[in-house]
C-alpha cells in the first residue's frame, strides 16, 4: 500500500468476510474476561472436539468474540445464520447443541434467554431481550459480533474507512471541526469536549507532538474499557491514527495496566496487523502521513488515570501528577504537545466521522451527547456491559436493562463514577442520566462504573470502603488528599466500630471540602465524593451509628449481635459446629443460644442453618 499513491482498503479484503458469514454456519463464541473466567474455553475444546466427532469441523466456522454484554449469564454462544443466542453453557451442552441444533434444525430450548416480561423463551435476545433492546451500540458497536484478531473482520465491518476518508478527503481542520460539531465528550471522567481538546491541541506550535491513549481503568466495578481493547482493539487504533492526523502527531503511546493480559495480547496483534496492511508507519496510504504506536504498561496504580500522572509514568517515572498548568496539551509527554483520551472516547471516533456529526449529535440530550457505556455491577440481576444513550432514566437501566434487584429487595443507591463520584438514591430513579444532571446531585459519570445496592446495604460501610481505596491508592504527592482522606478514614472506622461522638458528622463534611478545595490533582479533589454524598442522602443512617449505637442495614459487625429464635431451632447442632470460636451452646434436638460476649458476628452460623432459626439484630 506504500506506493506513494492514495490507495483503498481492497475488496478482496472486505467481500469474502461478508459472504463467510452468510454461507456457512457460524457460531460466535463469547471470549469476554467474565465469558473466560466463567468456563469460555473448556465450553471451546468440548465445541471443536464435538465438531470433529460429527464430521462438521470444515462445515462449521467457530469465531470467538469479545464481550457480548451479559456477564452473568455467560459463557454465551451465537448460531448462524439464525441469530440463536445459547446462554450459561458448560462444555456437556455441546453435544446436545451440535447434534440437535447443528444436525436437526432443532433449537435448545433449556439453553435460551427467556423474555423476563412475558416468561417466554426467545431465540434472538439481542431482538426481543429488554437488556439489549434498549441499547444504542456506537462504542461497543463490534463487540461481540467479530473476532477481534482478524483485522479482514474489522474492515468488513468499514473498520479503517474512516481513517481513509480521513487521510484522502479531510484537512486536520475538518476533522477536528467534525469533532467538535459531534458534542463528543471525554468519556474518562469529567467530560470535557473532545473536538475543543483536539482542536487546543493542533494550534500549540511544535513539530513533535504525542497522542496517548488512557487504558489505565482502576475503578472498582467498572471494565468498559478493557472489553473495548479485548473486543474491538482496531477501533481504537484507527482513532489514534485519525488523532495523530488531526493534531499533527506521528507518535501514540497506549498505556494500559499490566493487569490486563487479555487486552494487551489483542492490542498487540491488532497493531501488528495494522502495520502488515500499511495502516501504521510511513506514509499512511499514499498520504504522506506517518503515525506509529506503542504500548506502555503500567503497574497498576489507580492516580495513573489521572493524565499528569499517566504521562509521568510513560516517561518512565514514578506516576504522580504534576501542576497544572501548563496543561498536557500545551507541555506533556517530554514537554511537548500532547493529546489524552481514553479507550471510549476513541471508539467513538470512526463512527462519527463515517456517519457525520449530525447523526451523532442526534442522540443523548442538548448538552450530552452520544450514548455512554456503562458496567453494571453489585445488587442488579443483569451484570454486565452496556451502552445506552446519554438521557436515559436511572430507572430504566436499573429495571429495564438490569432487571430490577435480586431476591425482590428494594433499590437503595448506585454508586457512579467510582472512588471518585457519589451515591445516587432511589429518590432519583426517574432523573436522566447525563453529566449536567449528575454534578447537580453531587455525582458524576466517571468513566461508568455503576455498583448498586439494595436495602441491606449499609451506606457508612460503603463510603468507608471506597475512602479506603483512596486512602491506599493516594501518590501522597499532596498533603490534602494523603492525611486528609487518612483522617477521615479513621472517623469512619470509629463510627463504624459503635464509637462514633457527636460532631463527627461536621468533621467528615469540613475535611472532605478542604480536601476538595486544596488537592492537587482531581483524584484527591473528587476522593471525598462518596462520604459526603452518602451523608448527604444518607445522613440518618450516620447519626444510627453515632447516637445510637446500631448500623440499620446490620452490616457493621460491633453494631450488631446474632440469636437463636428457639421456635425454630430444632437442635441440629449445624451452627455449633461451624463456629470457630464455640460460641453456640446447646444439646442436641434442643433449642441452642449464641453467647454475644464470645461470637465474633462471623455469619458463619446463619451461612448453615437450613431452618431460618439466626438472624442478625441490632442492640436494644
Amino acid at each position: 500500500m506504500n506506493t506513494g499513491e492514495k490507495t483503498s482498503i481492497p475488496n478482496e479484503v472486505v467481500a469474502p468476510q461478508v459472504e463467510a458469514r452468510a454461507a456457512t454456519n457460524t457460531i460466535l463464541l463469547c471470549a469476554g474476561g467474565a465469558c473466560i473466567s466463567s468456563g469460555e474455553e473448556s465450553c471451546l475444546t468440548s465445541l471443536r472436539a464435538t465438531l470433529e466427532k460429527y464430521a462438521l469441523q470444515d462445515v462449521v466456522k467457530v469465531v470467538e468474540t469479545g464481550c457480548m454484554g451479559m456477564c452473568d449469564a455467560g459463557p454465551l454462544m451465537i448460531l448462524y445464520p439464525e441469530g440463536v443466542f445459547y446462554q450459561k453453557l458448560k462444555p456437556s451442552d455441546m453435544e446436545l447443541i451440535v447434534s440437535e441444533h447443528l444436525l436437526k434444525g432443532r433449537i435448545v430450548e433449556s439453553k435460551l434467554f427467556e423474555n423476563p416480561n412475558t416468561k417466554v423463551k426467545i431465540t434472538s435476545a439481542y431482538d426481543d431481550h429488554p437488556f439489549f433492546t434498549k441499547q444504542v451500540k456506537i462504542a461497543t458497536r463490534n463487540m461481540g459480533i467479530i473476532d477481534p484478531m482478524s483485522i479482514e473482520e474489522y474492515i468488513a465491518h468499514d473498520g479503517y474507512f474512516s481513517l481513509q476518508k480521513v487521510l484522502q478527503e479531510m484537512t486536520p481542520e475538518q476533522v477536528i471541526d467534525t469533532i467538535k460539531r459531534s458534542g463528543l465528550r471525554g468519556r474518562g471522567g469529567a467530560g470535557f469536549p473532545t473536538g475543543l481538546k483536539w482542536e487546543l491541541a493542533r494550534k500549540v506550535p511544535g513539530n513533535e507532538k504525542y497522542v496517548l491513549c488512557n487504558a489505565d481503568e482502576g475503578d472498582p466495578g467498572a471494565f468498559m474499557d478493557r472489553s473495548i481493547l479485548e473486543g474491538d482493539p482496531h477501533s481504537v487504533l484507527e482513532a489514534m491514527v485519525i488523532a495523530g492526523y488531526a493534531i499533527g502527531a506521528q507518535k501514540g503511546y497506549i498505556y494500559i495496566r499490566a493487569e490486563y493480559p487479555l487486552a494487551i495480547e489483542r492490542l498487540n496483534e491488532g497493531i501488528k496487523q495494522a502495520k502488515a496492511y500499511g495502516l501504521f508507519g510511513e506514509n499512511i496510504m499514499g498520504s504522506g502521513f506517518s503515525f506509529d504506536l506503542e504500548i506502555r504498561m503500567g503497574a497498576g496504580a489507580f492516580v495513573c488515570g489521572e493524565e499528569t500522572a499517566l504521562i509521568e509514568s510513560v516517561e518512565g517515572k514514578r506516576g504522580q501528577p504534576r501542576v497544572k498548568p501548563p496543561f498536557p496539551a500545551q507541555k506533556g509527554v517530554w514537554n511537548k504537545p500532547t493529546l489524552n483520551n481514553n479507550v471510549e472516547t476513541y471508539a467513538n471516533i470512526p463512527t462519527i466521522i463515517l456517519k457525520g456529526p449530525e447523526w451523532f449529535a442526534s442522540i443523548g440530550t442538548e448538552k450530552s451527547k452520544g450514548t455512554k457505556v456503562f458496567c453494571l455491577a453489585g445488587k442488579i440481576k443483569n451484570t454486565g456491559l452496556v451502552e445506552v444513550p446519554i438521557g436515559i432514566t436511572l430507572r430504566e437501566i436499573v429495571y429495564d436493562i438490569g432487571g430490577g434487584i435480586p431476591n425482590n429487595k428494594a433499590f437503595k443507591a448506585v454508586q457512579t463514577g467510582g472512588p471518585s463520584g457519589g451515591c445516587i438514591p432511589a429518590q432519583y430513579l426517574d432523573m436522566p442520566i447525563d453529566y449536567e444532571s449528575l454534578k447537580t446531585i453531587g455525582t458524576m459519570m466517571g468513566s461508568g462504573g455503576m455498583v448498586f445496592m439494595d436495602e441491606d446495604t449499609c451506606m457508612v460501610d460503603v463510603a468507608k470502603f471506597f475512602l479506603e481505596f483512596s486512602v491506599d491508592e493516594s501518590c501522597g504527592k499532596c498533603t490534602p488528599c494523603r492525611e486528609g482522606n487518612r483522617v477521615m478514614h479513621e472517623i469512619l472506622e470509629r463510627i463504624t466500630s459503635g464509637e462514633g461522638e457527636e460532631g463527627d458528622i461536621e468533621k467528615l463534611e469540613t475535611l472532605g471540602q478542604s480536601i476538595i478545595d486544596s488537592s492537587l490533582c482531581g483524584l484527591g479533589q473528587s476522593s471525598p465524593q462518596p462520604v459526603l454524598s452518602t451523608i448527604r442522602y444518607f445522613r440518618d443512617e450516620y447519626e444510627a451509628h453515632i447516637k445510637e449505637k446500631r448500623c440499620p442495614a446490620k452490616v457493621c459487625r460491633p453494631l450488631i449481635r446474632y440469636q437463636i429464635d428457639e421456635s425454630k431451632c430444632v437442635g441440629c447442632t449445624a451452627c455449633a459446629k461451624v463456629c470457630p470460636v464455640s460460641a453456640i451452646s446447646g444439646e442436641i434436638k434442643k433449642p441452642h443460644t449464641i453467647d454475644p460476649e464470645i461470637c465474633t458476628r462471623c455469619g458463619s452460623c446463619i451461612g448453615v442453618c437450613r431452618f431460618g432459626a439466626i438472624s442478625r439484630v441490632t442492640p436494644a
